[in-house]
């Protein structure tokens, strides 16, 4: 497993090189004349963050089903309204609250009914959530191939001395056994590191081509297949409850997206409604009385 990360983020740092000077995949790269301040430290710590994502995402398909997993991470909403008021401060309106109500129904019915459950396996599924919502938060002014390329660069610089690690290195090269990788495996993973990186970019892309309400239903969707999609291809046993739970789930992911999309054009309305009222008094004050 840690094998195939390596592969995975080392191809996705190549191709994101590659794509500084290339421009393709629904994106141009336009070249900097200037990094922020602290540009570097950034990028190595979200390095570590997307290091660690890929150490828990491991451990949470370790010890439970693909689809009990997918779940838990569908349940993202509720780390970001939980992260965004205690880090940032941010307020939630009271619809967008009610909406995290059958997503923790739905995550609390298929933690309850799960046939795989693992507390281990569970809490780093958990766990990816927070680390995802550290990662974007410190991507706002970036570009796509620099995230790209600096991020999972510094995540295999992390990802090498944990995979000597675990896997024993020394004990294998002294016990006199190799590691026996097909052509077909080494082509599977590169395609995956690939699809991988096209995935992200096109993501990265698509945000600034459709609203964010469309691009939050459209990752819905994506979540909801790939847990029906891993239950069908996995033949992964699930109970009738935990099917309603998990269906709970993506339905209380939509109604948060919808509740998000409220507030934010309310927010808006007022925010105009305010600006409108205060131009009249600027207007006014602007003219000179009679005789000055």
């Amino acid at each position: 497993y840690y094998f195939r990360h390596i592969l995975f983020m080392l191809t996705t740092t190549v191709i994101g090189c590659v794509k500084m000077f290339v421009p393709c995949c629904l994106y141009q790269h336009k070249s900097r004349t200037e990094y922020p301040p602290n540009f570097l430290m950034i990028m190595l710590f979200v390095g570590l963050m997307r290091f660690t994502t890929v150490v828990l995402g491991l451990v949470s398909l370790k010890n439970v089903a693909v689809s009990f997993a997918e779940t838990v991470k569908s349940s993202a909403p509720i780390f970001t309204v939980i992260m965004s008021r205690l880090i940032l401060g941010e307020y939630t309106g009271f619809w967008v609250n009610l909406s995290l109500f059958p997503v923790m129904a739905g995550l609390a019915l298929c933690t309850a009914t799960e046939i795989s459950f693992n507390m281990l396996g569970f809490s780093a599924a958990l766990s990816t959530n927070i680390m995802d919502w550290c990662v974007f938060y410190y991507l706002f002014g970036y570009l796509p191939p620099e995230l790209q390329f600096y991020t999972s660069a510094a995540a295999v610089i992390m990802l090498i001395p944990a995979w000597v690690f675990l896997m024993d290195i020394p004990v294998i090269g002294k016990s006199g056994r190799s590691f026996n990788l097909s052509q077909d495996i080494v082509l599977l993973l590169l395609l995956d590191g690939v699809l991988f990186h096209l995935q992200s970019v096109t993501a990265y892309a698509l945000m600034g081509r459709i609203s964010p309400v469309t691009f939050s239903v459209a990752s819905t969707v994506k979540h909801a297949l790939s847990i029906w999609l891993s239950i069908i291809v996995f033949s992964n046993p699930i109970t009738a409850l935990s099917a309603v739970g998990t269906v709970l789930v993506v339905v209380g992911v939509m109604l948060y997206n919808k509740a998000k999309q409220i507030q934010r054009s309310t927010l808006q309305a007022l925010a105009l409604s305010a600006d409108s009222d205060q131009r009249p008094l600027l207007q006014e004050s602007n003219i000179k009385a009679p005789g000055t």
